[in-house]
């Protein structure tokens, strides 16, 4: 029971511009309102949350403002320019320049689990989808024979083969043409990442990366005593792998011997290095220690060390001149180099949940988009640079690998070992 004798208010600190006994009535939140079901009309009781004290809302504002190749859209040596006096930042605005409140809504959202299970009794009329996903794209088929999280997709160049890891401690082999299974490897341990790069398929285990040639058949193993391998990169004739206890380990290919020499074993993560990409002639890796750190493709030393994360920076990609983080502190940083030539943030995305993994592609009307995993079971897939939503694909548990593939397929792997493949539609199809 409250001062007020009504046990269905909910008492809010929030600001206030009187501190007459009225206006403190009228700062409460309504608890009915809260759960759902209050019956007054009108309720004398704010049917809304607090807003903040003007003063401590223009902080925020300024906070935010200013605060594996993940597939991305720049080569490994395009430059980041500067920021100067004229720099015009887009991030977050709409096409009337309107800048985005960053505020997510909550809506009635997400698949109907009944549905799912192919018992719900509400058919159309249910509340909930009955749909993985909404806006300009198609499920084509779901692939389904891994036990475990999928913790890679690779498509190699030039093949006719899907090749999928998990950390069920096996890496199948889809045939593209009819989506059946066409083999089953059996790892030593655990698959922490895979990537293509030509031919070869790299793989992640615990101490160590296996490659193979997809056209030779030729099968390698790389050394990496630094526990699981977590992500992998190519750039200047480098193959960069981030491990457990924060090391990056580099190989250069010696055509000669048919083989990848040990070539630098960068350090200064305190914990493991779960992304990896190549920009500007840079290599960024984001880690378990809520850093991102930058080191020079040509001398492999650390030029900068990013901050601004408050957890785990869980995957980074480069569009355009700019640097695009995501973290498990539910936020995606958008970095752009200044005059000192230092990264700076120049945009904050919030987002509801943690995020998981980024992936940058271009729709079917060849317009930039990014697919951003999140730890609620879904991808959100939103314009560039407006951050305008365009759609949402949802599955049975968190996805942890995106992959791209050719004519406007995508491929997307979960929490159960299901792999989904995906096609953009054009705007005029999806809507027909």
């Amino acid at each position: 029971m409250d001062a007020d004798g009504h046990k269905g208010v909910f008492q809010r600190l929030g600001y206030s511009n009187s501190n007459t006994n009225n206006n403190n009535k009228h700062q409460k939140v309504c608890f009915s309102w809260r759960a759902g079901n209050c019956t007054r009309h009108p309720c004398p009781y704010l049917h809304r949350e607090l807003p903040l004290p003007p003063q401590q809302h223009r902080m925020s504002n300024n906070n935010a403002a200013s605060s594996k190749r993940p597939v991305g859209f720049t080569d490994d040596h395009s430059k980041l320019p500067r920021r100067n006096s004229n720099f015009n930042n887009k991030w977050g605005r709409n096409q009337s320049g309107t800048m985005r409140s960053g505020v997510v809504v909550k809506k009635m959202d997400g698949v109907c689990n009944f549905w799912v299970q192919g018992n719900c009794k509400f058919g159309d009329a249910c509340k909930f989808k009955h749909s993985w996903c909404t806006g300009p794209f198609s499920l084509l088929t779901q692939l389904q024979g891994h036990t475990k999280v999928i913790s890679g997709i690779s498509l190699p160049s030039g093949s006719d083969k899907l090749y999928t890891g998990s950390k069920d401690e096996t890496v199948r082999v889809w045939d593209c043409q009819s989506g059946q299974c066409a083999g089953v490897m059996n790892i030593a341990g655990e698959v922490g990442c895979m990537l293509n790069e030509g031919p070869w398929i790299f793989v992640g285990l615990p101490n160590g990366v296996k490659a193979w040639n997809a056209q030779t058949a030729t099968d390698l193993s790389l050394d990496a005593p630094g526990g699981q391998v977590h992500a992998f990169v190519v750039g200047n004739d480098l193959l960069f792998a981030g491990a457990q206890d924060g090391t990056i380990f580099a190989w250069k290919y010696n055509v000669a011997t048919n083989s990848f020499e040990p070539a630098a074993s960068l350090r200064g993560h305190s914990r493991a290095v779960v992304t990896l990409v190549v920009g500007a002639n840079k290599v960024f890796s984001g880690s378990m220690d809520s850093t991102i750190r930058v080191w020079s493709l040509e001398t492999l030393q650390c030029v900068q060390t990013l901050t601004e994360h408050s957890s785990v920076v869980m995957s980074v990609l480069c569009w355009d001149q700019f640097l695009l983080s995501c973290s498990l502190d539910k936020t995606i940083k958008v970095w752009v180099a200044a005059e000192s030539g230092n990264l700076e943030v120049t945009y904050t995305h919030n987002e509801e949940y943690g995020l998981l993994t980024l992936c940058g592609m271009h729709d079917a009307e060849a317009k930039p988009v990014l697919l951003c995993s999140s730890n609620d079971n879904t991808i959100r897939v939103y314009d560039l640079p407006s951050f305008s939503e365009r759609g949402r694909i949802y599955s049975k548990q968190e996805v942890r690998s995106i992959q791209i593939g050719p004519g406007g397929l995508f491929f997307t792997g979960d929490g159960t070992g299901e792999v989904r493949v995906w096609k953009w539609l054009t705007e005029a199809t999806s809507t027909a």
